[in-house]
């Protein structure tokens, strides 16, 4: 068999694997990219293999840079099954119908501005029927379910802790006699987090493929974090400002509106210091109505609380915000608040707006309690910017910045060390995917060191054919060279049609007001353009 590497593969983004035997083809997740534009535009190129030919798909979580390209795979073809978890399922319905309206807006926002540049306009990357016809392939199934799919390949999910629903993927392979089982960590979450439980162990793998988003770091405790927030939120509320809290709508927003649940009905907060805490994410509010249905998978903590009758989920200065209107009025509020919304690394969503508003004003708090990725608005605030464009204005960023990295729902280095060093009968190779490529050496050469391991950090589109006893790199097919022709491919069919369009204006040129007044300006522009275009032909021509 053979495994391919076409997201994941230094960068914590776009997770999706090929698992080849003889016989049948399976992915392991059909995740976004997300970050700068260039990883963005890699979720509209065409798959870098056949979707008719995929039998089946195996999804460790709902999070969309895990998911958010299968309503794609399904319009390219794909017909199999698509297996996870109960509540992945139920999350993905949700997750998945919330970012086919947002590409739909997207493109619709887009084609506005093309139509007036006399571009052609683009389709967005899936729309609702899409998202309607992908669900009818979900196959859900329990935890620790050993799931025997057909005669060569067998499946168990395992829980990862990392959101609901998430799952630490085992997978046995029998291929001519030859057993071999390969274990995907999928993102592992830390112990001890609210609502959830802790991440399983594992016994034994020949092979694994696990995580790295935190490969170089060590988390602060989760307690330490959790009180560093509600400092935070009363300091910024006794000079009168607003507290900001990007927020992924899945895992993390339930956990936070569970620790200040604990916080604010736990403890003898007077009522001036019981500041309004605003969710403003209506995928937010829809994914807590799913945790609300799936409690068999809460921790013990979490199921006391129920069962004493206190709902996690609300408490008396908490409000849920799903109208528009309600949100817009929110930045017009100039009271003391809390606003947590989505998206987690601020790439969408309502917080663009929030922070719009209220990033020019030092009075204000800006919490960053997940991941940012590199090329992300968070990542760029996070880095220190001074100024951001943000729908279409610059905002002076003059706000204090917090990065709470306790809250993180990924496995830190530690955890990971202990996590691999459970296996009872260890790895023969591990392979360390999603995380970028600085994470991923840390933690490869603590591996190489401490459990004399050899580890591989694959490329993106890299192929190694697996045995039971040993690795083979094979070249396989890259993702970067499609990613570039496709790239030129857009900018040509960029440039034709705008001189098509300057064509049809010619007239405009030709406007003696014109000429007498810009003659130099468009005879300069014009002799500017050949040069350019004469440069282009020179190069083709090497």
């Amino acid at each position: 068999m053979d495994i391919q590497f076409f997201g994941a593969a230094k960068m914590v983004t776009g997770s999706n694997f090929l698992l080849s035997t003889k016989k049948y083809k399976i992915l392991i997740d059909c995740g976004m990219f997300q970050g700068n534009k260039e990883k963005e535009r890699m979720n509209y190129m065409r798959f870098p293999y056949n979707p008719e030919e995929i039998d089946m798909l195996f999804l460790t979580h709902a999070h969309i840079d895990h998911s958010g390209r299968i309503p794609k795979l399904v319009k390219e073809g794909f017909r199999g099954d698509i297996i996870c978890t109960k509540a992945t399922a139920e999350l993905c319905e949700i997750m998945l119908k919330d970012s086919a309206k947002i590409q739909e807006s997207d493109a619709e926002w887009e084609n506005k501005k093309r139509i007036r540049a006399g571009l052609f306009e683009i389709e967005p990357l899936y729309t609702m029927k899409d998202v309607e016809n992908s669900l009818k392939h979900f196959k859900p199934y329990y935890y620790n379910q050993r799931i025997k799919l057909n005669e060569e390949i067998s499946i168990r999910f395992k829980d990862a802790g990392h959101i609901l629903g998430s799952s630490i993927l085992e997978i046995w392979i029998d291929e001519s006699g030859n057993n071999t089982k390969i274990v995907f960590s999928g993102d592992l979450g830390m112990p001890g987090r609210p609502i959830i439980k802790n991440p399983e162990f594992i016994d034994e793998a020949d092979y694994l493929i696990i995580e790295s988003t935190y490969g170089d770091k060590v988390h602060e405790p989760f307690e330490k974090s959790t009180m560093k927030l509600i400092d935070i939120i009363e300091r910024t509320a006794l000079r009168g400002g607003t507290v900001l809290i990007p927020s992924f709508s899945v895992g993390r927003t339930q956990e936070l509106i569970y620790e200040l649940n604990k916080y604010y009905e736990y403890n003898d907060i007077e009522d001036h210091m019981r500041v309004p805490i605003y969710v403003d994410s209506p995928l937010a509010v829809n994914a807590t109505e799913v945790f609300q249905r799936n409690s068999n998978s809460f921790n013990k903590e979490t199921t006391d609380m129920i069962l004493l009758g206190d709902n996690p989920f609300t408490f008396g200065n908490l409000r849920y915000v799903k109208s528009q209107e309600e949100s817009i009025a929110l930045n017009k509020a100039n009271f003391p608040k809390v606003i947590i919304s989505s998206s987690g690394m601020a790439t969408a969503g309502r917080i663009r707006h929030h922070l719009k508003h209220n990033l020019w004003n030092p009075l204000n708090s800006l919490v960053f309690v997940g991941y940012q990725a590199e090329g992300t608005l968070g990542r760029i605030l996070l880095d220190g910017a001074k100024k951001v464009k943000l729908l279409g204005e610059e905002i002076n960023v003059a706000l204090e910045i917090y990065d709470l990295e306790g809250f993180s729902g990924h496995a830190d280095q530690k955890m990971l060390m202990k996590w691999i060093r459970k296996f009872k009968i260890k790895p023969k190779k591990i392979f360390l995917v999603h995380g970028e490529e600085e994470a991923s050496k840390a933690l490869s050469d603590l591996i190489n060191q401490h459990l004399k391991i050899e580890t591989i950090i694959p490329n993106m589109g890299e192929k190694f054919d697996i045995k039971k006893d040993y690795v083979e790199v094979k070249k396989g097919m890259t993702i970067e060279p499609i990613l570039i022709k496709e790239d030129i491919e857009k900018e040509l069919e960029n440039v034709y049609n705008q001189f098509n369009a300057l064509f049809s204006r010619s007239e405009h040129l030709y406007n003696e007001k014109m000429l007498e007044k810009h003659y130099d300006t468009l005879k300069n522009k014009l002799i500017e353009i050949q040069d350019q275009l004469m440069d282009l032909n020179i190069l083709i021509s090497k």
